[in-house]
């Protein structure tokens, strides 16, 4: 990685900020998109302290607006001259239902627009870098989960493991279009399931959900353990050629019988470019 640039977004706790220390001591640059200020300088710490002499970034956005995501994608693409890996990481599970200023149902306007704008917002940089990886962080929590092409907002059904699951479920589908139209780019596109991990997910939740999430990490790995996937896809070559795959501990698995569904998957980028305003 010696020399590589990395983009992450949720690099500051958890999972993400595990994987781009590991990255940094690996000699890669690390670009933060964050939200929190403290964490931000916090993580940068790290970043410095791990590394010495290696020019870290941030970048700050708020990645429920649609403005922001494409505001800091940009950003980031005007300056920085070439990018070896984007990691779509950031995301959360939000107890109530409540929209965004884009009319967007937060859970699937974090963590599926969010992923998807970035790429786009990116895409470019990244094919001039080839060979370069985009990995999505994704969950076992797609298991089971439908999506409703007219109900994407879930305006008519709302429940917080339901929207979280369908967004995760959204995160394969993406992977697997994006990995389609990325064929033959020298881009490789991959998703994974890090394992139910002890991090600061579900702590700000609301409602119900963050003292049953604390409760439920008595049972958790440690983000070390959960950012391992990360890192190997990001770093090892014997992944160097892998594309539109789904991962756990490291190795491919199969995802749900909904997330292998290619109609699926391109009407769900479809869908995407026409919420994002932009072009397919």
């Amino acid at each position: 990685m010696r020399g590589k640039t990395v983009v992450i977004t949720g690099g500051t706790s958890g999972i993400g900020e595990v994987a781009a220390v590991a990255l940094a001591k690996m000699g890669a640059r690390i670009v933060l998109v964050a939200r929190d200020n403290s964490r931000a300088d916090a993580t940068l710490a790290r970043l410095r302290d791990s590394v010495p002499g290696i020019a870290h970034s941030v970048h700050f956005a708020d990645l429920l607006r649609l403005a922001e995501m494409k505001r800091v994608a940009a950003q980031i693409a005007d300056r920085e001259p070439r990018i070896d890996v984007l990691i779509n990481n950031a995301g959360a599970l939000f107890a109530t239902r409540r929209i965004t200023e884009d009319g967007l149902e937060r859970t699937f306007a974090l963590n599926h627009m969010a992923y998807f704008i970035m790429t786009m917002g990116l895409r470019k940089r990244l094919s001039a870098s080839a060979p370069a990886r985009i990995i999505n962080t994704a969950s076992a929590a797609h298991q089971g989960a439908t999506l409703d092409f007219d109900d994407l907002q879930s305006a008519k059904s709302f429940g917080a493991m339901k929207a979280y699951g369908r967004s995760k479920l959204c995160n394969i589908l993406f992977t697997r279009e994006l990995a389609r139209r990325l064929h033959r780019t020298g881009v490789t596109a991959n998703c994974l399931h890090p394992g139910f991990v002890a991090t600061r997910f579900g702590d700000q939740s609301g409602g119900l959900i963050s003292p049953l999430v604390w409760l439920a990490k008595i049972f958790a790995i440690s983000p070390v353990k959960g950012a391992e996937t990360i890192v190997y896809l990001a770093s090892s070559s014997d992944v160097a050629g892998t594309t539109g795959q789904y991962f756990y501990k490291s190795a491919p698995i199969a995802p749900s019988s909904w997330a292998q569904d290619d109609r699926s998957a391109l009407l769900l980028w479809q869908r995407s470019a026409a919420l994002a305003g932009m072009k397919e």
